[in-house]
């Protein structure tokens, strides 16, 4: 008998074998469907690490679904995980406030001009008044620069629950030229 079948036949290296033909599946399913994250910073606070100040070491895990992503099913008040446009490197938690065809009046340090949302962008905002970079600073982002959708938070044990869409702080600053979109 030839020593690689020999060696295939030892039950480790079978047991090894299956465990990593489930990799790619594992691999598929953080990338497309689900997969955990930790939300740092306080730029979307009260939504995320509400506490920051008090407990600096302690950040919220969050679960990101990426199928709407995927699916182009981009909604207004929908909270998301993209590149920085500013820093491709850096990963980064907005809500968005605005899609395609909308009008936003931006905050400062944009100029008061409103801004007209282009094709395939939208305008994302942390939720933080004060911490935060994001449209206002950068303008509106492509569509293609977000990652996932953040649908729950898993930790703090005593804050689990579904992510809420919502207004953040653009209530009254952005005229709806459309409804939620389904680009694609």
């Amino acid at each position: 008998m030839s020593k690689s079948r020999e060696f295939f036949r030892k039950q480790g290296v079978r047991d090894a074998f299956r465990v990593l033909a489930w990799v790619p599946v594992g691999i598929f399913f953080t990338r497309h469907v689900y997969s955990l994250a930790t939300v740092t910073g306080g730029s979307m606070q009260p939504t995320f690490n509400p506490n920051l100040s008090s407990s600096p070491l302690h950040h919220d895990v969050v679960l990101l679904e990426r199928w709407s992503v995927a699916l182009n099913r981009f909604r207004r008040g929908d909270v998301v995980t993209l590149w920085s446009p500013q820093n491709p490197e850096l990963l980064t938690t907005k809500r968005i406030v605005a899609l395609e065809g909308d009008l936003v009046q931006p905050l400062p340090p944009s100029p008061p001009t409103p801004v007209r949302i282009p094709p395939g962008h939208c305008w994302v905002e942390g939720d933080s008044k004060f911490q935060t970079r994001d449209s206002n600073t950068y303008g509106p982002i492509p569509l293609g620069l977000i990652t996932s959708r953040v649908s729950y938070i898993l930790w703090p044990w005593t804050r689990r629950g579904l992510v809420e869409s919502g207004l953040g702080k653009s209530k009254g600053r952005v005229r709806r030229l459309g409804d939620g979109h389904r680009f694609g």
